[in-house]
């Protein structure tokens, strides 16, 4: 469960943690959408706790399609 985290908790975990990666959330969404990658915002937030190597590729993705 996730404790009833809305919206914006959720984006606020990802910024967080994008900005790890040298990303700011509006730039790694452009990448992911960019990247063909279609996953929610809700799992992606799950995935930077839970999964954080996963979600890792999926920055490293976000980037290359960024051209950063």
């Amino acid at each position: 469960s996730d404790g009833g985290l809305g919206l914006g908790d959720h984006i606020s975990r990802i910024n967080a943690a994008v900005r790890e990666e040298g990303l700011t959330y509006s730039r790694f969404i452009e990448g992911v959408t960019k990247a063909g990658i279609v996953i929610n915002r809700k799992a992606l937030s799950n995935m930077a706790i839970e999964d954080p190597a996963a979600f890792k590729a999926v920055v490293t993705e976000a980037k290359k399609a960024l051209g950063a």
